[in-house]
């Protein structure tokens, strides 16, 4: 089933190569949509794809790249859009 889901990173996310990491892992799971840093610390993601690569991407934000210090991952179902062709950084 195709879905697509808000996720919120907070912790020690940004400037530790987190949305490029993000960018390979949906990549690799076939997920369309971005990744994007807030200007709270926070990072965004929306990813759009089947229900378990998403559940996939959301574990893997739990620890998140290499040098990622990850308090807390937060997801909020949203509406399925199949308009996105692909997966970006948003700057």
């Amino acid at each position: 089933m195709q879905i697509g889901k808000s996720i919120l990173v907070s912790g020690k996310v940004q400037g530790v190569f987190f949305r490029a990491s993000t960018l390979e892992v949906a990549i690799s799971l076939g997920i369309r949509g971005w990744v994007k840093n807030l200007a709270d610390g926070r990072v965004e993601i929306e990813a759009h794809g089947e229900d378990s690569s998403i559940e996939q991407l959301v574990a893997w934000c739990d620890t998140g790249s290499d040098l990622a210090e990850v308090n807390e991952v937060l997801t909020k179902q949203i509406a399925y859009d199949p308009s996105y062709n692909g997966f970006e950084i948003i700057y």
